[in-house]
């Protein structure tokens, strides 16, 4: 994953010009910040459900995506399932990953950063019996979970742990699984 500056203003694959764009269009105009996704869900069969991503809300305007995502999940066969896509809980952790590291990669981009690898892996320890309904003393979600991220570029190893540390402090999805948030659950039937 090596990506250095060219002479088009592309470093570590992010466009240098439009993220100070952004940041300063944020600065002079904060509700530009205010943003809304949405996800859809729709179950095929057992514990198979097919989500979808178009459209969210964001800088202002409605807005889509370039395409439709869709995203099959499913339990594996040891979880009555059928195998037909990751798990449900192992979605919350490739979004952990994810959203650090896209963090990563603009933070290094601001600073002058020159990233030549980012690599993690998330591990989600959970206990069943709590969604089994076996112990109210367990939990249903993960018990804790742990990241792992190697980070290798052109700066002071301190330097790129500050990277590191900066992406996590600032990431929306750590925040939502340290901190939680109230979630409405309405139901149509």
């Amino acid at each position: 994953m090596s990506q250095t500056t060219t002479e088009t203003g592309v470093r570590n694959g992010v466009d240098v010009a439009t993220l100070f764009a952004t940041l300063d269009a944020v600065r002079g105009q904060r509700d530009l910040a205010h943003f809304t996704f949405r996800a859809k869900n729709r179950w095929v069969s057992g514990t198979h459900s097919q989500n979808t991503s178009q459209g969210f809300h964001g800088a202002g305007e409605e807005r889509e995506h370039e395409r439709t995502f869709v995203f099959d999940a499913d339990h594996p066969a040891v979880l009555v399932g059928r195998d037909n896509g990751p798990t449900p809980v192992e979605f919350l952790l490739y979004a952990l990953a994810s959203c650090i590291t896209a963090g990563i990669g603009n933070i290094a981009t601001a600073r002058g950063v020159v990233l030549t690898r980012v690599e993690s892996t998330v591990v989600g320890d959970i206990d069943l019996q709590g969604i089994f309904g076996m112990s109210g003393a367990v939990r249903n979600g993960y018990e804790k979970v742990q990241m792992r991220l190697t980070i290798e570029g052109d700066a002071p190893a301190e330097t790129l742990r500050e990277i590191v540390e900066q992406s996590r402090s600032r990431s929306a999805v750590y925040d939502v699984l340290t901190n939680g948030i109230p979630v409405e659950l309405e139901v149509v039937a």
